[in-house]
């Protein structure tokens, strides 16, 4: 299984674009066929070096994380984000499966 974190710093840090970037990335649900299970968290700390929210997604492979990077729904997400991102940081590593 592949897991990738996404790590996002938002530009206007604010609550309410804090949760817009949150239901974005979630509208990814089910639209999406090689994504496994996706969750976004929000960050409560707050801090100057914290960021604001972690995309966590899993793939059954890197093929399908690959098909999953140049999906219309997930290359529309994208670019709403770069509008958006003041800093990011990904972590993609492979899990034994369950």
């Amino acid at each position: 299984m592949i897991i990738n974190n996404l790590l996002l710093k938002l530009k206007d840090r604010n609550n309410d674009n804090i949760v817009k970037m949150r239901d974005i990335l979630l509208s990814m649900r089910g639209k999406i066929e090689f994504l496994r299970d996706l969750k976004v968290e929000v960050d409560i700390r707050h801090g100057k070096s914290s960021y604001d929210i972690i995309l966590i997604t899993e793939f059954a492979s890197m093929e399908e994380f690959d098909a999953y990077l140049i999906h219309p729904v997930h290359i529309e997400v994208s670019k709403y984000i770069e509008g958006e991102l003041e800093a990011g940081a990904a972590v993609c590593y492979e899990s034994p499966k369950a």
